[in-house]
C-alpha cells in the first residue's frame, strides 16, 4: 500500500502530520519516521476492528509506554473509536469503574480486572486487514479523547474533546510557541493527562518536530538528564514544578540552554521560576496556565515578560480571559473567579449533562480558579475554589479519598486536603474519625490503600480527630479542617 492510500486511512489530525515528524523512545532507541506512524497507527486500528468494536465505540488506552501510548490513541481514531485516555497505574477497581462509566470494551495495555477485553486477545495475530479501515477514521465533531478521573469510589469523571478542538488547541500552540522550537520536543511527562498528551506530544508532532519520549524519568535516570538534552539537541520541554525540583538536585545544568521551557499544571513561584530560569541558562522559562476542559494550555508568561512575579500567566492564547464577580456580571478587569471564552474548549462531561451545564456561565466556562486581570488585559492566579489536591501536576480530588476511606471498616470519617510538599508541590493529607473500638495503625490504612489506589492518591499524612470540624449549618468546610489539624500539629505517620 503507498504511503498516500495510507494517509487516506487515516483521521485529519493523524494524516496531516509534516513529513518531518519523528517519534524517539529515549529508553529504547527505537524511532518512527512519519511514515512509520501511519504504518504502526494503521497496523494496530487493524487490530482494534478485527476484535469487534464498532464505529463509535470506546476504547480505553493505559499504555505505561508512552510512544506506545500516543500510537494507540492514534489507532483508536483511525479505527473509528473514541480513546480513553487513563493513568496505567489504576487499581483493578478503578479501571472497573472506568469501564463502567465509558462502556468500553477494549483495553489497550495491561489490565487486571476481568471485565476488559485487552488487545493481546484480539484476533491480530494474522497480516492486518487494512482495507478494513476505509470509511472509519473518525470525523472532526464527535467525541474523540476522553481524559479521565479515576473513579476511586465512584463513578469516573470524563472530560470529551472532539478531534476539531484538539487540532485548533494544537494550532495555537504552535502559533504562540513556533515551529522553530518544536523542532525536537522532550517529554518526561505521563501521556494520560493534557499536559503530556497535548502539550508535548500532539504539539510536537503536528509542528512536524522531532518529539523524544522518555516518561516519568527516575532519579538514577535524571543523572543523564543533561547528556541526553546535549545528545539530543533538545530544544524545547514542559513539565512541572516537581520535576525540576527534583532534576536541579541531582543532574548537571545543561551545557547549552534550550530554546524555550514550559512549567505548568501547578503553581510556579517566582522563587522556583527564577531558580529553574538560571539552572537552565535562559530566561525563556513560561508559567503556563492550562486544563483539561481547554484541551492543555490557555495563557502562558516568560520570565522576561515585564512585571514577571508569582502567579502571572499573561494572555489567553485564542479566546479570552475574564473573572466573574459576586453579582453574577464578567468583566475583563478586576478580580474574581476565573472564566474563559476558547475555541479548545471541551464537547462536555461524559454522561453528566448536569456537570457540564454547572461547568458554564453563559457561553463562558468556569475554572475553580480565582484571579485578578490588569489593565493590561493579563491574568494573575491567586488560588483554587475546587477541592482537588495537585500532586506533581496529577489532579487528586478530595472528595474521592474521602469516599474511599469510608468504606476503611475501622473509619467512621473522612476529609482530605492538601498539604505543601517539598518535591511534588501538595502531598495527600486526611483528617479521620475512627469507629469505636477500632485499632487499625495509620500504617495499616495506607497500606490497605495501597491495594485500591494508585500511589499518588495514597495518604501521605493521617490526623485522628474526634470529630470533623463543621460550621454553623453543619457543613464540612474542607479549608477549616486544614487550618485546625495543621495548627494542632497532631499529624501521625
Amino acid at each position: 500500500m503507498t504511503q498516500s492510500s495510507l494517509a487516506s486511512l487515516l483521521p485529519a489530525v493523524v494524516a496531516g502530520l509534516p513529513e518531518t515528524a519523528s517519534l524517539v523512545d529515549v529508553r529504547s532507541g527505537k524511532r518512527w519516521s512519519r511514515d512509520e506512524i501511519w504504518q504502526a497507527v494503521c497496523s494496530c486500528a487493524a487490530a482494534i476492528v478485527a476484535s469487534g468494536l464498532a464505529p463509535g465505540d470506546t476504547v480505553v488506552v493505559g499504555q505505561p509506554d508512552g510512544a506506545r501510548f500516543i500510537l494507540d490513541v492514534f489507532a483508536a481514531w483511525t479505527a473509528g473509536a473514541v480513546a480513553v485516555a487513563v493513568n496505567p497505574k489504576l487499581m483493578p477497581d478503578e479501571q472497573t469503574r472506568v469501564l463502567a462509566a465509558t462502556g468500553a470494551k477494549l483495553w489497550l495495555g495491561p489490565v487486571a480486572c476481568e471485565t476488559a477485553l485487552n488487545i493481546a486477545n484480539a484476533p491480530n495475530d494474522a497480516m492486518p486487514d487494512l482495507a478494513s479501515l476505509a470509511g472509519r477514521a473518525l470525523g472532526l465533531d464527535v467525541p474523540a479523547l476522553m481524559l479521565m478521573t479515576s473513579g476511586t469510589t465512584g463513578m469516573p469523571k470524563g472530560v470529551v474533546h472532539s478531534l476539531r478542538s484538539l487540532a485548533v488547541r494544537l494550532a495555537l500552540n504552535i502559533d504562540a510557541i513556533g515551529r522553530s522550537d518544536l523542532a525536537r520536543t522532550l517529554n518526561v511527562l505521563p501521556a494520560f493527562f493534557g499536559h503530556g498528551l497535548i502539550g508535548n506530544c500532539l504539539t510536537a508532532l503536528a509542528a512536524g518536530g522531532v518529539l523524544h519520549v522518555w516518561t516519568g524519568p527516575d532519579v538514577a535516570e535524571l543523572r543523564a538528564f543533561a547528556d541526553l538534552l546535549e545528545r539530543e539537541d533538545i530544544t524545547f520541554m514542559s513539565s512541572v514544578p516537581s520535576f525540576w525540583k527534583i532534576a536541579m538536585r541531582v543532574a548537571q545544568p545543561p551545557r547549552r540552554p534550550l530554546a524555550r521551557i514550559h512549567v505548568g499544571s501547578a503553581p510556579l513561584s517566582l522563587e522556583l521560576w527564577s531558580e529553574i530560569s538560571r539552572w537552565t541558562g535562559t530566561g525563556r522559562v513560561f508559567n503556563m496556565y492550562g486544563m483539561t476542559e481547554t484541551a492543555n494550555w490557555i495563557g502562558g508568561a516568560s520570565l522576561e515578560d515585564p512585571g514577571a512575579g508569582d502567579g502571572l500567566v499573561g494572555h489567553a492564547w485564542g479566546g479570552s480571559f475574564g473573572v466573574l464577580g459576586d453579582d453574577g456580571e464578567v468583566r475583563q478587569s478586576g478580580s474574581g473567579e476565573v472564566v474563559l471564552d476558547s475555541p479548545s474548549i471541551m464537547l462536555g462531561f461524559h454522561a453528566m449533562a448536569d456537570k457540564t451545564a454547572e461547568a458554564f456561565h453563559g457561553s463562558w466556562f468556569r475554572t475553580g480558579d480565582i484571579g485578578e486581570i490588569d489593565g493590561q488585559g493579563r491574568l494573575f492566579l491567586v488560588g483554587r475554589i475546587k477541592n482537588e489536591i495537585n500532586r506533581g501536576g496529577i489532579k487528586v480530588p478530595a472528595e474521592e479519598i474521602d469516599m474511599l476511606l469510608e468504606r476503611h471498616p475501622d473509619i467512621a470519617e473522612a476529609c482530605a486536603f492538601g498539604v505543601p510538599d517539598a518535591v511534588s508541590g501538595e502531598a495527600v493529607a486526611v483528617a479521620i474519625v475512627m469507629r469505636a473500638g477500632a485499632e487499625a495503625s495509620d500504617e495499616a490504612i495506607k497500606q490497605w490503600c495501597r491495594t485500591r489506589i494508585r500511589a499518588e492518591a495514597v495518604p501521605s499524612q493521617l490526623f485522628r480527630l474526634d470529630e470533623i470540624p463543621r460550621n454553623e449549618r453543619g457543613k464540612i468546610v474542607r479549608g477549616v479542617v486544614r487550618e485546625t489539624v495543621l495548627a494542632a500539629g497532631s499529624a501521625a505517620g
